[in-house]
């Protein structure tokens, strides 16, 4: 899971969902549910914006790893209908993690706050580490503890994907210092795209900042070029010329 940066949506389209907003009477479930299977137009209009928001080719906000095919409501309609319409609470979910993990979980604190992470609202590094040589997390937080459990952050297939990532991630950083050792910016500017459009965007963001950590060598295990690499500012910068959030 990484942070995400959300966007403003055009002017027509937030006129109609607060007008489908003052349209849900309070605490009606049902009629909030209606109102959004038969939003079709806006339901597209939010797709559209999170999938400009979304790592890569548009990747699930949980998982990093499926592709994005439903607009998920973070606070689910069940807990609080009148957001069912708000922006501020729609994340692109795969139908794996919306369907089979998620659902309509939504653990809160004794004063009612959310023990989900928000990836379009906070860090989720501030709350998970992400353990490299075995592709798993471990909480930092009760917040990273109970995501973890929600969104199924730790299933087999994801530490597994995560894994491999870890070692095309070195591979593709290794190549990006070499194009730009030899002068041929379209491979080095290829290279920066390509780490940030395959999947589990988390495994770059996660080796990023723990190459800036103490004890980065026994977690690259002293490979002190690769950690010099991950800690240039040149990739920093190349990354961000190519449209990341890193």
């Amino acid at each position: 899971m990484i942070g995400i940066r959300r966007i403003a949506l055009p002017g027509r389209v937030v006129a109609d969902l607060e007008d489908l907003t003052a349209r849900i009477p309070s605490g009606d479930s049902k009629e909030a549910r209606r109102l959004w299977r038969v939003s079709r137009a806006v339901r597209r209009s939010l797709r559209a914006g999170l999938d400009v928001m979304a790592a890569g080719r548009g990747y699930c906000m949980y998982c990093g790893d499926g592709l994005g095919s439903t607009v998920d409501h973070f606070e689910p309609i069940a807990r609080n209908p009148g957001r069912a319409f708000d922006w501020l609470n729609h994340v692109l979910a795969c139908e794996y993690c919306n369907s089979h993990h998620k659902r309509d979980l939504f653990p809160v604190d004794a004063d009612g706050n959310s023990l989900l992470i928000d990836p379009t609202a906070e860090d989720p590094l501030d709350h998970l580490f992400l353990v490299l040589s075995i592709g798993t997390y471990r909480p930092l937080t009760e917040k990273g503890e109970q995501t973890i459990e929600v969104c199924g952050l730790n299933r087999a297939q994801l530490a597994r994907g995560r894994e491999t990532a870890v070692n095309q991630v070195g591979a593709l950083v290794t190549g990006w210092w070499t194009a730009r050792e030899l002068g041929d910016d379209v491979k080095r500017r290829a290279m920066a795209w390509t780490l940030l459009d395959q999947p589990h965007a988390d495994v770059l963001h996660a080796m990023l900042r723990q190459a800036g950590m103490p004890g980065a060598r026994a977690v690259f295990r002293a490979d002190d070029e690769l950690i010099d690499l991950l800690r240039a500012p040149e990739l920093a910068e190349d990354l961000q010329l190519s449209g990341g959030a890193v």
